[in-house]
């Protein structure tokens, strides 16, 4: 199966999909991305913009996964709006919904944060996170806490199961008021939980559920 993997991060949805797919990953940081061919060497990786990249190569892959932007959505922007410092929300997100739906012949799944504003395309919600989708998408029954926006570096990487410790970091591809340590803790809580993408995945396929309990 042919997958496109876009605004791939470190690749916490795409963990546990396995080596047996043909797996195209685009992230547009070179740091990030050098990082995400480390985990999955077998995938193609490329350094471009997903959101053109997904324009131009819609309908050559089985299943999309798609997790733009989310600064522009979050609830963290409250705080900045209290002192009058405004921006749009960045409306990728719903471009790239609402192509997949009518446009994309697969599976798809858009992934984002939860929202400050209500959706304006009705989501299902996991944990922190909202999920567009063309399939049904089961609830997820919880085993720890999903709210790790205030996490340490060391409680996320354990959240995720995915080590940082011995990646260098050129900060000139980054936010240059943040220390390493806190760029990698950005990169892990931008990440979805790789037991999330597996159940994500399998429900896209209708296989059967050996990672995580499910409501009735």
């Amino acid at each position: 199966m042919k997958i496109l993997n876009l605004y791939a991060g470190i690749g916490g949805n795409r963990k546990l999909w396995g080596e047996e797919h043909e797996i195209t990953a685009v992230e547009n940081n070179p740091e990030i991305a050098r990082i995400y061919k480390d985990f999955f060497p077998n995938d193609n990786v490329i350094v471009a913009d997903a959101h053109e990249y997904l324009l131009k190569h819609l309908n050559e892959f089985d299943f999309i996964w798609s997790s733009p932007p989310c600064p522009s959505h979050s609830r963290l922007n409250y705080p900045a709006f209290k002192q009058g410092r405004y921006r749009y929300p960045d409306m990728k997100l719903y471009e790239e919904i609402i192509l997949l739906k009518w446009c994309f012949k697969g599976k798809w799944c858009v992934e984002n944060v939860i929202s400050y504003y209500n959706p304006l395309i009705k989501p299902k919600l996991i944990g922190r996170h909202y999920y567009w989708s063309n399939f049904h998408i089961d609830k997820i029954k919880q085993h720890i806490n999903d709210d790790i926006a205030n996490g340490t570096y060391n409680t996320m990487q354990e959240y995720h199961n995915i080590n940082l410790d011995k990646y260098k970091i050129n900060k000139k591809h980054f936010n240059q008021k943040f220390n390493i340590q806190q760029i990698k803790r950005l990169l892990l809580r931008n990440a979805v939980n790789p037991k999330h993408g597996l159940h994500i995945f399998n429900c896209a396929f209708k296989t059967k559920q050996n990672t995580l309990q499910t409501f009735k």
